[in-house]
């Protein structure tokens, strides 16, 4: 996951692959509570990690839940079978509202029927969120329900810690027109309830997305609850139900996230070699009512085939074409819809869509907004967006309001026909129900090695090159190359299979091959970590032997070009700037006086409990310098174009900034 302040999309050309889902945090919420309401042990497969599932796991837990991480990536649910073991807990949700609403619900009856109090807050767009409709429908009840901020919007008070009578014998009536999450709730929580009669639920209204309210109804039955329903007005919980374990369920892949794969093969031509995407964890056959996107899809053009739990998408017409949709069906992924309708040959209307407002953000305004920054032209109303592609592109930086899904819709336009950038302004916000989104993507996202940034830092040793590359790649979520780290590696590599340091043929055979992976500020060879026999003198010393052969550079010149990959680079090393990425836009020369670099080493080294001698040291810069500067092949000097960086006087924070500022001024986003 990007944690960083913003994350740049070089120009994106092609795609090709194929992308593992992560699971449906529809199904993950449902199916971790439901676990928890149930009669013995559930074990869960394939379930979500996300930000929204752990707000449930932790309120899980401090309800009593106990909860044991078993092999294969499998969670074991113990069912609390109805009982409240706490009975009084304050409960942060976040902004998860599959966390809040059936939460609301069940410890609302709980809290009644047992006698406790609970308190549910978020986070403070969650306490914009109206759940009005659904305290309505537990007060019908007889359910002591508070809202202790604004009246119909969390944070709430469930229960008073006396036991309550319930009035269960009228039908309960909950509209349906705000968000069908609300029916959900009260369908996963009355089987609690319903001991002695069946109990009703009446929806007043037209009841908007109804495919969730089917993922409900199948998954309760897998639980042991069968709920009838007349239509989509009349739900009736049986008398005597109750909830039961069903041993092992699977979680499918998140159909919503797959709109972002699917949209993907319909836009990008497909990567030479490849046959486009293929998406698996989710196919035709569903639970989920967000594969109706497939449908969608197909009407704008895309090939989209599958089976029972993969997926394939080729990019069918193109320019796409343009739709005219009623949206009701498929609220999440329609708003993946509104950027494929930028690569459209004319207007797409999206409607029905007004719950849309109530979601992490007012997603109808969010889109209008965003799809505006590329030159598209936008007509917003209470529940539908009209989108007219533009005539010419433009780009920006993608305000992402806390939403995953504006962030992950937006990240497509890096396809656009102008071969722009585009800026994801807080990326982490995909933790809600992709955490590893921008990483799948550019696994199966392909540009030419030229459109793929890389910020070059040169220098002499102990100028502090290589703690300066690897903040600024993680400032940028870029991939670092230490390149002096490979000629150490060949080095320790040879140490280790006795091959003599002058001896350059095997040398350069070991070079070639080397298994090296930077890692959270950690270096591995072949799995083992390097890092710290890497920063000695001695091996040091010896990389210095082996950078002075030829036929070792050359090995080493194709592997360290392959570090060149999305979304961009940052490389330390002596010749980076002016040997291996001669394109480089940033080339930074970093130097610092003889007598700073000795202090900094020695300051190293000792701190790393090795014995060090600063006039030793001395002599040993004094002795690389010259061999570096001096060799003939790929001599240590600044690039015709480097920016000098004398960092003498700097500390490491101050020369990030300056590397950052200056980078920032190489880019289209240089004003924002």
């Amino acid at each position: 996951m990007y944690a960083i302040e913003h994350l740049d999309l070089p120009p994106l050309s092609s795609a090709g692959g194929t992308v593992r889902l992560p699971g449906s945090k529809s199904i993950s919420n449902r199916v971790l509570l439901l676990a928890a309401l149930s009669v013995g042990h559930t074990d869960i497969a394939d379930l979500l990690d996300s930000d929204d599932t752990r707000v449930m796991l932790t309120a899980l837990g401090q309800l009593g839940c106990r909860i044991e991480p078993q092999t294969d990536s499998v969670l074991r649910v113990h069912g609390l079978g109805g009982a409240l073991p706490v009975r009084q807990a304050p409960l942060f949700l976040g902004n998860a509202g599959t966390a809040m609403r059936p939460l609301t619900a069940a410890l609302a009856l709980l809290a009644s029927t047992q006698g406790g109090q609970f308190e549910l807050s978020g986070v403070a767009r969650m306490h914009e969120r109206p759940i009005g409709d659904l305290v309505d429908a537990l007060r019908q009840l007889g359910c002591p329900v508070d809202c202790t901020g604004q009246e119909g919007y969390p944070p709430l008070r469930l229960g008073n810690g006396t036991p309550q009578s319930l009035n269960l014998d009228e039908p309960i009536r909950v509209r349906g027109d705000v968000s069908s999450q609300f029916l959900t709730a009260l369908l996963l929580a009355l089987p609690l309830v319903a001991t002695s009669h069946n109990v009703v639920i009446d929806v007043v209204g037209e009841l908007i997305s109804k495919p969730y309210i089917e993922i409900t109804l199948n998954l309760l039955e897998r639980f042991g609850v069968t709920v009838q329903r007349n239509g989509w007005s009349r739900f009736t919980i049986p008398a005597g139900c109750k909830y039961r374990s069903p041993g092992l369920i699977h979680v499918e892949g998140d159909a919503s996230s797959a709109s972002y794969f699917i949209a993907l093969g319909a836009i990008a031509a497909a990567t030479p070699g490849t046959q486009g995407i293929t998406i698996e964890g989710v196919g035709l056959a569903s639970i989920q009512g967000d594969i109706r996107f497939v449908e969608a899809a197909r009407l704008m053009g895309a090939d989209v085939t599958g089976e029972a739990n993969r997926l394939h998408i080729r990019r069918g017409a193109w320019p796409l074409k343009a739709i005219d949709l009623d949206c009701n069906h498929i609220p999440d992924a329609a708003m993946t819809l509104a950027v494929m309708a930028l690569y459209a040959d004319g207007t797409t209307t999206l409607r029905n869509i007004a719950s849309w407002r109530v979601k992490e953000t007012d997603r109808i305004a969010a889109m209008a907004t965003e799809c505006r920054k590329f030159g598209a032209t936008v007509e917003e109303g209470t529940d539908f967006i009209r989108i007219t592609p533009p005539t010419r592109w433009s780009t920006g930086s993608i305000h992402t309001y806390d939403d995953h899904r504006v962030a992950m819709c937006f990240s497509l336009v890096a396809f656009n026909p102008d071969a722009l950038p585009v800026r994801i302004e807080d990326p982490k916000c995909v933790a809600k129900t992709f955490p590893d989104y921008f990483e799948t993507l550019f696994d199966v996202s392909h540009t030419p090695a030229h459109a793929i940034p890389v910020i070059c830092i040169d220098g002499p040793t102990a100028s502090g090159k290589g703690t300066l590359a690897s903040e600024v790649a993680q400032r940028l979520g870029y991939q670092l190359l230490d390149s002096g780290a490979l000629y150490r590696a060949t080095a320790l590599a040879a140490q280790d299979a006795g091959i003599d340091l002058d001896d350059q043929p095997p040398l350069a055979r070991l070079a070639a091959e080397l298994p090296l992976v930077f890692r959270d500020h950690r270096v591995y060879l072949a799995g083992r970590d390097i890092t710290d026999p890497l920063r000695l003198e001695s091996t040091g010393g010896m990389a210095s032997r082996v950078s002075q052969h030829p036929e070792v550079r050359s090995a080493l010149h194709a592997l360290q070009l392959s570090f060149r990959r999305l979304p961009g680079l940052v490389a330390d090393g002596r010749d980076m700037g002016t040997v291996i990425f001669p394109d480089a836009p940033l080339k930074v020369y970093l130097t610092a006086s003889a007598e700073q670099r000795a202090q900094r080493r020695h300051k190293q080294l000792i701190s790393k409990g090795f014995a060090a001698n600063i006039e030793d040291l001395l002599a040993d810069l004094a002795a690389r310098d010259l061999r570096d500067t001096s060799r003939a092949h790929a001599p240590l000097k600044p690039a015709e174009d480097a920016l000098l960086l004398d960092n003498s006087a700097l500390t490491i924070e101050q020369s990030v900034l300056q590397v950052l500022d200056w980078w920032q001024g190489k880019t289209v986003f240089s004003g924002s």
